[in-house]
């Protein structure tokens, strides 16, 4: 056993210098020789270490992902695409604090990991997923060499990374696979959420940290000090990392990765901005999406030019007719695109878009890209005419401002897409009900209307094609399970123009059921800080339809209870109280605080309102402090938040 401890080691510490390191101190055959020694020995011995090496090797395919709760919700970057955008961002910055340092590093192109260790030994590797979960990819990702099975810290920690493939790696890929891949960021992607992690050691991903997401004991003060703790636990960290003092300085080290990134071999679209100090960042806070204390700056887009073959309209599930522009297949940023968006008819037309003419498109990461406008001209380049009648159902149009509109509920890709968005993820959950099914609800079934899934038999389900026994009941199963959904998710799914998840959210808690939400007037809902007037008038008049409100009653007969999140406790010393944390509490940290309050009935504020009841002030307490003062809103230290909980 002492030999075994002693190859496994060794061999880590010459992975560690090959992979992380890039600067290898023996050969392939010197590795390769204790590397057979060691699973010689494992093999006698019957014992394998968490750590070893052999481990990393592509196992037998799985079944299928499991989901997995992060600690720590991971974040995505709000982007800007210009230094004014850019100077919008600084400006926000400097109305809450006088700190101006600022870290620049690449932004990467490839799929968000999340990795999490427990005392000092890695446990679980996770996809980003949705920030709060993801997919478990830990078999796949132990054949990635870029990362430490132990490292020295002991408390439960997670890291995020972004997982990679090099240029160079997919270019030699390509020379001998039967299906070639065709950009990095989908070969990746594949490679990872494959269920054959033998695909993933095939591909030759790695993966590049960037963060500390969660830290049970101890805490970062920079984001300098998160690369060094990454670096001296054996990550692999891109070598760029630029402390920069004020928005000039940042804007260079913009330029330089733009120049530098033309040598890269690892796909990258931008630069990522943060405020260097963490302390401020917990003052900052974040939106419901984004930190706002980061920035991503994305750079210019990929341009081509190409024709134009046709155009056509499509319906969405409020009615509004897009144009769609049918190009002839040029590659792109990677992709070969075949399709180009416009917002309406006048941008169309302000674009010069003209069939059989040459346009240039754009494509960054968007899925669809843009037309820009018309480059040239030809003899055959016809005009578009602007849709006088529903291009699905016959029925004449409405233009109301610039955009045009099928007035009628029941245009089938109208009913699709309603129920598509009843069904997705963030809504009711129904998982198994896709676009595809929901038009084969509709053409098979009649199924008009949301609230008609919840009569759906297993006979009736039969007459679909492709659904056999499992589809069949894995569809109801999920069905049924959806009635049991909170009220906010619920408000979502009704699929109200104008209220997304935050509004949905603040709906939610204000009103408390559906019923008191029908009833409030447009003057009410002003008063909520993501309602504005225009939002505020779609939701009064949305519930005012007779259509509406009968289809509402109709999805709660059928047995839909929308539950509102509750407290474990709503009488406790924080009762009705709204806390606002500020500053750096020494014995707590800013989540354990959260959860304590909520526990006891409070309700947790990120920044400081009319609304709020109880500033919490710490350490280094900054701008949130000084407005409760304004406000004359009670201030406590951390000694009589602590007599509190007692």
């Amino acid at each position: 056993m002492d030999r075994i401890d002693y190859l496994i080691k060794t061999l880590n510490q010459w992975a560690y210098e090959y992979y992380v390191l890039d600067n290898p101190s023996v050969d392939d055959r010197e590795y390769d020789k204790l590397y057979d020694e060691l699973k010689r020995l494992e093999e006698e011995s019957g014992e394998v270490r968490f750590d070893s090496p052999t481990r990393r090797v592509g196992g037998e395919p799985l079944k299928g992902f499991t989901r997995h709760k992060h600690i720590s919700r991971l974040y995505s970057l709000d982007k800007s695409v210009s230094f004014d955008e850019l100077d919008a961002f600084f400006a926000r910055i400097g109305k809450v604090t006088d700190k101006s340092e600022y870290t620049v590093e690449y932004k990467f192109d490839g799929l968000t990991m999340c990795l999490t260790y427990e005392n000092g030994a890695f446990v679980r590797a996770t996809t980003r997923g949705n920030g709060v979960e993801g997919e478990d990819v830990t078999a796949q990702c132990l054949t990635i060499k870029s990362f430490p099975m132990s490292i020295d810290y002991k408390g439960v920690l997670e890291v995020q990374g972004e997982a990679v493939i090099r240029l160079s790696v997919l270019e030699n890929y390509n020379k001998t696979a039967k299906e070639q891949l065709k950009n990095a960021r989908n070969a990746v992607a594949g490679a990872i959420r494959n269920l054959d992690p033998k695909v993933t050691a095939e591909r030759k991903p790695e993966i590049l940290f960037y963060n500390v997401n969660y830290m049970s004991e101890g805490a970062l003060k920079t984001q300098e000090e998160h690369f060094e703790f990454l670096r001296k636990n054996g990550f692999k960290v891109f070598p760029f990392l630029r402390i920069c003092k004020g928005a000039d300085a940042v804007k260079s080290a913009i330029e330089e990765i733009e120049v530098g990134r033309r040598d890269l071999d690892v796909l990258t679209d931008g630069a990522v901005i943060k405020l260097n100090d963490c302390t401020v960042r917990d003052e900052i806070g974040y939106t419901d999406k984004f930190p706002r204390w980061a920035m991503a700056y994305k750079f210019e887009a990929e341009e081509r030019e190409t024709t134009v073959k046709d155009v056509i309209w499509q319906v969405g599930r409020t009615g509004k007719l897009t144009p769609l522009a049918l190009v002839e297949p040029v590659e792109l940023a990677g992709a070969t695109v075949k399709k180009a968006t416009l917002n309406n008819f006048g941008d169309l037309t302000k674009k010069d878009v003209k069939i059989g003419s040459k346009v240039l498109i754009r494509r960054s990461n968007e899925v669809i890209p843009e037309i820009l406008g018309a480059t040239e001209h030809t003899e055959g380049s016809v005009s578009i005419e602007k849709p006088v009648v529903c291009p699905y159902c016959g029925s004449k149009v409405e233009e109301v401002g610039a955009n045009i509109f099928c007035p009628n509920k029941y245009c089938r890709p109208r009913i699709i897409g309603k129920i598509e968005h009843f069904a997705q993820k963030d809504a009711m959950d129904i998982e198994g009900l896709s676009e595809m099914t929901a038009g084969q609800l509709h053409d098979t079934l009649g199924v008009k209307e949301c609230s008609a899934l919840y009569s759906l038999t297993y006979e009736d389900l039969s007459k679909l094609e492709g659904f056999k026994d499992k589809k069949i009941n894995n569809l109801l199963s999920a069905i049924e399970k959806s009635k049991s959904i909170s009220l906010e998710r619920f408000i979502f799914a009704l699929g109200i123009d104008g209220v997304g998840k935050v509004a949905a959210k603040d709906l939610a808690r204000e009103y408390g059921s559906i019923e008191n939400l029908a009833s409030a007037d447009a003057q009410q809902l002003l008063s909520l800080e993501n309602i504005g007037e225009i939002t505020a008038e779609t939701i009064v008049n949305w519930f005012a339809d007779t259509d509406n409100a009968q289809e509402v009653e109709r999805l709660l007969n059928a047995g839909i209870e929308p539950q509102i999140t509750k407290k474990a406790q709503t009488d406790g010393v924080f009762s009705g109280q709204f806390v606002v944390l500020t500053g750096t509490l020494e014995n707590y940290k800013r989540s354990a605080a959260q959860k304590l309050i909520e526990e006891r009935g409070g309700e947790c504020q990120s920044s400081v309102t009319a609304k709020t009841t109880l500033v919490i002030a710490g350490e280094a307490a900054g701008s949130k402090l000084d407005k409760a003062k304004k406000l004359g809103i009670r201030i406590i230290g951390e000694s009589e938040f602590t007599n509190m909980l007692k």
